[in-house]
């Protein structure tokens, strides 16, 4: 018997085959270019991670450096140099003039410098400490059904919070991430009708800080672990608001809530399991006063699930790293929250990636 298959079985399988993928196949097509870029992707991302790590960015915030001197200063071999960087101005990040010297793009100088208060490279410096190796193992994590990194960030806050370089990676994060956040609300949620807010797992304290920057009216600060009480009383000062923003300490699972006009749940219940996203949501009901609102914001997936990919992948990442946590839509949102009896909700969007349901006691 032949090892190869007979012209009739091969026009047999073709026959098979939807019309679209028998036409290609025909044809000897080519790989879609999406395929291929989508499946090489790793290769870009981690590119750019490295550059991050290595503060390419910020030693070029000072100006142009040829390869050998941006080598030296930030500390690689000569021999992936000239591609390293190459690279990077293949990809936009970086530019290079005539005579060889190499200088950040316009968005990276803004952004991906340290040093510059627009920095962004926060929100990657978790992904080179940890995200990124978890997710080599989502093969594992769909198999078992089990979170694959060594550092739960849902269920060991205490180990993460212990290492300093992991805890200070994560707040920096959870800053970067936030402004958008807040800079969209300040405006797009009626403050004037509010004296205070509280951010249920707010870290640093950015968001609140950013509203009450805009709103001298509004007082209010964080609840969270006391761990990071130092890092967002130091943030606080930076800001001058210490007069109006404070430190609550404690802990969701076993302390009430504090009371507020206004409490935000901010990317805080994708990292739970139904049960612990419907006590939170119980939890903040109770601690609010009658008329008091609860805002929840996150990187909703679409009802039909299947268009918001920031959200459905962002699901992905709890699988990786949490034993229960999942993403959600915002239809399921609002039902949470009905049975919790919050009244008036609404769901309005604030960034390109995420969005606030509201709901009133």
């Amino acid at each position: 018997m032949s090892a190869h298959p007979s012209s009739t079985s091969l026009a047999t399988n073709v026959a098979t085959l939807p019309d679209d993928a028998a036409t290609m196949m025909k044809r000897g097509s080519v790989i879609p270019d999406r395929i291929l870029e989508l499946g090489h992707s790793y290769r870009a991302c981690r590119t750019l991670l490295s550059a991050i790590e290595l503060g390419v960015f910020t030693v070029l915030a000072a100006g142009p450096l040829d390869r050998d001197t941006l080598s030296q200063r930030i500390g690689i071999n000569s021999r992936g140099a000239r591609d390293f960087f190459d690279a990077l101005v293949a990809l936009h990040m970086l530019v290079r003039d005539q005579a060889g010297r190499y200088a950040n793009s316009a968005e990276t100088d803004l952004y991906l410098d340290r040093n510059k208060p627009t920095y962004v490279g926060g929100a990657f410096e978790s992904a080179i400490a940890r995200i990124y190796v978890d997710w080599g193992s989502l093969t594992a994590a769909l198999r078992t059904g089990k979170p694959q990194t060594h550092l739960s960030m849902v269920t060991k806050f205490g180990e993460l919070y212990a290492d300093e370089s992991l805890r200070d990676a994560f707040m920096n994060t959870m800053t970067t991430r936030t402004r958008p956040v807040a800079t969209a609300l300040a405006t797009r949620f009626p403050w004037a009708q509010r004296g205070s807010l509280i951010d249920i797992g707010g870290a640093q304290g950015c968001l609140p800080v950013e509203i009450a920057k805009v709103h001298r009216h509004i007082g209010g600060g964080v609840f969270d672990l006391p761990p990071l009480q130092p890092s967002f009383d130091q943030f606080v000062k930076a800001h001058g608001l210490t007069d109006r923003l404070r430190f609550y300490p404690g802990d969701f699972f076993q302390d009430p809530l504090p009371s507020a006009d206004v409490l935000v749940l901010g990317r805080v219940l994708h990292n739970w399991d139904l049960a612990t996203k419907t006590m939170l949501l119980r939890k903040a009901y109770e601690a609010l006063p009658t008329g008091g609102a609860l805002i929840v914001y996150e990187q909703l997936i679409d009802d039909e699930r299947c268009a918001q990919t920031d959200g459905l992948l962002a699901s992905l990442q709890m699988l990786l790293s949490s034993p229960g946590g999942f993403n959600f839509t915002g239809a399921d949102c609002v039902g949470w929250m009905r049975e919790a009896c919050f009244r008036e909700i609404r769901i309005e969007p604030l960034t390109a990636d995420q969005s606030m349901v509201v709901g009133i006691k």
